[in-house]
């Protein structure tokens, strides 16, 4: 039947409840107990103190902890090729940049410029999962402050890194990356620079990538016609 719900219902934690335990007089008045949690608080105060006096003590995160991203300086020069792909797959849409692209440079393209706002990111790690060439990893910096909104836009010069302040979390990632996709994946560093010419010989290589993709389409509109 349906209850009504203007009538009142007894409280399931009255006298009458089946089960319900009787308190004594000590226990009626609650002193007891409050003077148990207050032996158990004076016992606490002569224990060893595990508190860490920050800032004075820092504490040093291991590999695995996700702190704010940075880009991998390598060889003096960052490993982003500016594939957008950390933007795409960034939640709050903190990530933005600009290719550019440079002949002399073995991975040709390079990021014109590249921000990070840190009010907008949430450390998620999204960015370090699709990043074809490990170029943005999670760091260990947790101590991040800010003087106004403009300062928590970090742009190029703040985020490069050398690789080797990032060692551990790199050796990190590709213990990860190994376990995770199987024996037949095995990430070399090496695997960081690549290029995009003579990918398909039937290409013109001395044409930069965007005339490359144009006389492509330009060639399979004739095989087309």
């Amino acid at each position: 039947m349906p209850q009504n719900l203007e009538k009142p219902v007894l409280n399931t934690l009255s006298s009458d409840q089946p089960g319900e335990r009787k308190l004594n007089a000590l226990e009626k008045i609650y002193l007891p107990e409050i003077f148990k949690g207050m032996w158990y608080t004076f016992k606490q105060m002569f224990k060893p103190k595990f508190t860490m006096m920050y800032p004075e003590e820092r504490w040093d995160p291991p590999a695995i902890f996700r702190g704010r991203p940075v880009l991998v300086k390598d060889n003096g020069r960052e490993r982003c090729v500016a594939c957008g792909l950390c933007a795409r797959a960034c939640p709050p849409l903190a990530i933005s940049m600009q290719a550019n692209e440079d002949a002399d440079d073995p991975k040709e393209r390079f990021p014109d410029f590249f921000e990070i706002n840190m009010l907008r990111c949430i450390y998620c790690g999204l960015c370090e999962e699709v990043c074809p060439e490990e170029a943005i990893v999670m760091s260990k910096d947790y101590d991040i402050t800010f003087q106004s909104r403009e300062d928590a836009v970090y742009d190029k010069e703040k985020l490069l890194i050398p690789k080797e302040d990032l060692k551990d979390r790199l050796d990190y990632l590709r213990e990860y990356k190994n376990r995770q996709f199987g024996q037949f994946w095995d990430f070399q560093e090496e695997n960081n620079i690549h290029s995009v010419r003579n990918r398909d010989k039937r290409w013109e290589t001395s044409l930069s990538l965007v005339e490359m993709l144009e006389a492509k389409n330009e060639k399979d509109k004739t095989l087309r016609s």
